[in-house]
């Protein structure tokens, strides 16, 4: 069983005399800098000029300034902008100002574990990562809660990172619903592994084939849309409510014994070898070295394949349809 955090085992204390640099300003930067600062911390954030985010920043208080500045000012550097740049911020205005005693901090491993980023050994590099959006953890905080989080350790120069790293979990708020212990290896893979096989590959892909399967069968594509896609939010609620067990005894027996008889037929031995096959491209790196590459092209795969998406019958009949809900918008 994983090693669980709490309260009683983080010390703020230790990030007294700490300024800590959140370098971007995005919803997770701007819910883990507030959060931080009402926890009594120093904070100095970074972002570029003339940016929403950087305008926002302005209006929560901050001053933000460059990532080379907000780095030699920082004890405890939080790297939050998108994965795709992180290597270049690092390189450009972090690496040249790390001196020893300082840490490297993470909400995400993908740039430490496939080695985009490669810190000195003078310095302290561990991630907290809460398990929910900037804006989750911001609100969770103001009310007193917290969005439990993971912890790893992946550099003990100091010998007090986990220490360090569970007061910064703290200052955010973790630490009041739970901090689970991992490594840059587990959570980066299972991060990747669940984006691409069920939370957005596998869950955007069955439901454009389920779709198809109705419109081919002569259905009115609007009923379809209804059937496939509106609907699942009811069903997702429900499981993250109260796992799969407790969706299946708050939906219709109908539904209920639709899905047990029926739901291996979909997810098939041939599915999950496929799962099992984009897991071993994630361990062995070969996802990350083509999403690396689609960056440095200009990412010509990428925005083809977005295009594509876009031109999807589902798209053109879902944005008229959610045209007819107005408790959607916001």
């Amino acid at each position: 069983m994983a090693k669980i955090y709490y309260d009683q085992d983080a010390d703020l204390s230790l990030l007294k005399d700490k300024m800590i640099a959140i370098i971007g300003y995005g919803i997770q930067g701007r819910g883990q800098a507030l959060c931080l600062r009402d926890s009594g911390c120093r904070v100095v954030v970074s972002e570029i000029e003339n940016t929403p985010n950087y305008e926002q920043a302005k209006k929560d208080g901050f001053t933000p300034v460059s990532a080379e500045e907000a780095a030699k000012a920082g004890d405890i550097i939080q790297i939050l902008t998108q994965d795709h740049v992180q290597a270049k911020v690092y390189n450009e205005a972090i690496k040249p100002n790390l001196k020893k005693g300082k840490a490297l901090c993470f909400s995400h491993g993908f740039n430490i574990h496939f080695k985009q980023i490669k810190p000195p050994k003078k310095v302290d590099v561990f991630m907290v990562a809460p398990k929910g959006p900037g804006a989750l953890v911001r609100k969770m905080y103001e009310e007193g809660k917290g969005v439990p989080s993971l912890v790893a350790i992946f550099q003990d120069a100091s010998g007090e990172a986990l220490k360090l790293a569970l007061a910064y979990a703290k200052g955010i708020g973790a630490t009041k619903a739970g901090v689970i212990e991992t490594t840059f290896k587990e959570e980066t893979e299972t991060d990747l592994f669940g984006e691409q096989a069920v939370l957005c590959g596998g869950v955007t892909e069955l439901i454009r084939a389920g779709f198809d399967t109705l419109i081919q069968a002569g259905y009115q594509p609007e009923i379809a849309y209804f059937e496939v896609l509106h609907e699942l939010k009811l069903i997702t609620d429900l499981i993250q409510e109260t796992g799969i067990s407790g969706m299946r005894r708050r939906v219709s027996n109908t539904a209920c014994y639709g899905d047990l008889s029926r739901g291996k037929r979909i997810i098939t031995e041939k599915t999950r070898k496929e799962m099992a096959k984009i897991l071993k491209e994630i361990q062995k790196g070969k996802f990350a070295k083509e999403w690396i590459k689609e960056n440095e092209e200009g990412r010509p795969n990428f925005n083809r394949l977005l295009k594509e998406g876009d031109e999807h019958q589902i798209e053109k009949v879902g944005e008229q349809l959610r045209e007819m809900m107005p408790w959607m918008k916001k």
